[in-house]
């Protein structure tokens, strides 16, 4: 639902400061729950999706009054009376903890993809579809690939290095085990499924450009990200496991078609969800904060475009 509780811990001496904030934002409830500790008390505020933002950016500017400041967020499944309020979008601070748990390096994460890339090879080299949606299904590729786009518009250097190196390492994982495979099978059966993996067009460059684009606006909107974590997988583990099992094989012609295919679908998902996070207004919320994370954002444009631009030339003009 796009209404949320805000649960606001502060000074007695910030009172009149919270009511007149929630009064310009268009809270539409405030009241003050109880006091604490004497000098101290919890207010509780009810905003939408279109005042969100800017009520909890307004309340930060509090936060110097008391070291005790504090913001809780909560969902709020139904109110009564309704209020008129659609749609539904999280704030900055609430899609920086969705990207920080999406780009954990873990040992679910690595059980994960190895799971996914066993998966997605029997079904590739059974050229049964089925098992390989289900294999795309519990890929975990979606996290990484977002938080990096997310940390870019933000400049957030520590995330975008733990969501880079999460992604390499999956991926790379991913292609570890494929390999494997490849090495210890009897060759390259007669799939479709698989065969269709080794070579790339526009129309896979579209549908990488597709799954950044969707998954970013599920996660700005508070939607569930499961079906938009299956393209995104669409686009990543299906051509990674084929690499890997074409390289383990020896196939090399046939695993330098999968590489390009997989390469353009990971730069295609984070320049498109880069570009969806600055169109939806994902920035710092300092303004000196905004100024020292243009680089990053002007850097991050240039290079993946760049790249693209480079893989797009290697589609056209194949080198086998």
């Amino acid at each position: 639902m796009a209404l949320k509780m805000l649960q606001v811990t502060a000074p007695l001496a910030a009172e009149q400061s919270i009511r007149k904030i929630s009064e310009m934002e268009g809270v539409i409830s405030f009241h003050k729950d109880c006091d604490t500790d004497g000098d101290h008390a919890v207010y509780s505020l009810l905003a939408d999706s279109a005042h969100r933002q800017r009520l909890v950016d307004d309340l930060q500017n509090l936060v110097k009054m008391s070291p005790r400041f504090r913001i809780n967020i909560f969902t709020v499944d139904t109110t009564i009376p309704t209020a008129g309020s659609t749609g539904s979008v999280d704030t900055r601070e609430e899609l920086l903890v969705k990207m920080e748990r999406g780009a954990e390096l873990d040992f679910n994460y690595l059980l994960l993809t190895f799971l996914s890339t066993l998966v997605a090879i029997i079904g590739l080299l059974q050229d049964n579809i089925a098992v390989v949606v289900g294999a795309m299904v519990i890929a975990p590729f979606l996290g990484p690939n977002l938080a990096f786009a997310f940390a870019t518009s933000l400049g957030n250097k520590e995330l975008m290095r733990q969501a880079f190196l999460t992604g390499t390492i999956g991926v790379g994982f991913a292609v570890l085990v494929s390999a494997a495979y490849g090495y210890l099978g009897d060759g390259v059966p007669v799939s479709q499924e698989l065969m269709s993996r080794t070579s790339i067009g526009m129309d896979g460059v579209a549908l990488a450009v597709a799954s950044g684009v969707a998954g970013v606006l599920s996660l700005t909107s508070g939607l569930s990200m499961t079906l938009v974590g299956v393209m995104v997988a669409v686009a990543i583990l299906p051509p990674a496991a084929t690499f890997g099992y074409m390289a383990g094989a020896g196939e090399f012609k046939l695993a330098y078609g999968a590489l390009l295919m997989v390469s353009v679908n990971i730069v295609c998902v984070n320049l498109s969800g880069l570009m969806v996070f600055l169109a939806k207004g994902i920035k710092p919320r300092l303004w000196f904060e905004r100024k020292m994370t243009k680089p990053y954002v002007v850097g991050g444009i240039a290079v993946w475009s760049a790249l693209l631009g480079l893989m797009i030339a290697a589609i056209k003009y194949p080198l086998f």
